[in-house]
């Protein structure tokens, strides 16, 4: 059976699990080893990622082809303006041809819908590098490095505050499955998919929906926000207003617990979602959150090919 990573909500907890557990052991079994340098075990040689990109990337691009490099394989960069799917064919035929010729297929797409194509005319792994649905790779590596900091993810709670986009679909998907709490605070026009909270609250996940910021932060052990423009979208000014009282400043950390992570996916738009006292300063951890993307990255094409879980 093909293993997939399409949504975090597709695994359950044991796997998610799993997949975090390899992560760390394989980050501090690396040790001083050069960037470049293939893991002792060069688990994944010979077998080669194709990366298909519809939507720009550094951290995901530079994540996934480190990963596969350090696995032992290799990996191939495909750009729709260079390729037949951004001239008309189809994402079905597409898949049928790179599963002749490729071990894995990494997919960032604007479209969820084409990710599920994709996955479902192909013959190896596709893996979900961020559609306008969900992002599990970059929660993979969130939980990754809260683990790092604190050593455990049940029973923490994570405030999100601002839009309720992609990243947050997944991190509901994943608190349900872990046992920790999630607290969104958000504008009332710009919730999280309904649907996802509904099945998250279905598989015993506590999650919280506000429009104070303040009671989302309230004790809590992780505060989480995104840029509130994504790639791509429009109406940039009223979306801007109506998410103002949502940023994360000093202030509202104050209310989260004194040790409290901050985390961000990136790119940051200091001043926006983020003053640059909280992204710069002692509680935030983005830029381990940044490394584990490559961590993460790793584990879950481990997992793909079987090799954990």
């Amino acid at each position: 059976m093909i293993r997939h990573f399409l949504d975090i909500a597709d695994l359950d907890g044991n796997a998610l699990a799993a997949i975090l557990d390899d992560a760390l052991v394989a980050k501090r079994a690396r040790g001083v080893r050069p960037k470049g340098a293939a893991d002792s075990d060069a688990s994944l040689a010979g077998h080669t990622l194709a990366m298909i990109f519809e939507k720009n990337s550094t951290r995901t691009r530079t994540s996934f082809q480190m990963a596969i490099r350090q696995l032992g394989g290799s990996a191939m960069v495909m750009e729709t303006g260079s390729m037949q799917l951004g001239r008309g064919e189809t994402v079905a035929d597409t898949a049928r041809v790179l599963s002749r010729m490729v071990d894995a297929i990494m997919i960032r797409t604007d479209d969820h819908a084409k990710l599920v194509e994709m996955a479902e005319h192909a013959d190896v792994p596709v893996i979900n590098g961020l559609t306008d649905r969900s992002h599990p790779c970059q929660i993979v590596a969130d939980m990754l490095t809260v683990l790092e900091h604190r050593s455990r993810l049940a029973g923490t709670k994570w405030a999100w505050l601002g839009d309720g986009n992609n990243v947050l679909t997944s991190i509901i998907e994943a608190g349900s499955l872990l046992k920790f709490e999630v607290a969104v605070a958000c504008p009332e026009a710009l919730q999280p998919p309904s649907d996802i909270v509904t099945a998250a609250r279905e598989r015993g996940g506590s999650v919280t929906i506000t429009r104070d910021p303040h009671e989302a932060v309230a004790g809590a052990d992780v505060v989480v926000t995104d840029t509130w423009i994504s790639m791509g979208q429009k109406g940039g000014e009223a979306k801007l207003a109506a998410l103002e009282p949502f940023r994360v400043t000093p202030d509202l950390m104050q209310r989260a617990k004194d040790d409290a992570l901050f985390l961000h996916c990136l790119p940051a738009h200091r001043g926006e979602e983020v003053s640059a006292e909280i992204i710069d300063g002692p509680q935030s951890v983005v830029w381990d959150e940044a490394e584990n993307r490559l961590h993460a990255q790793k584990a879950i094409l481990r997992w793909c090919f079987g090799l954990i879980g």
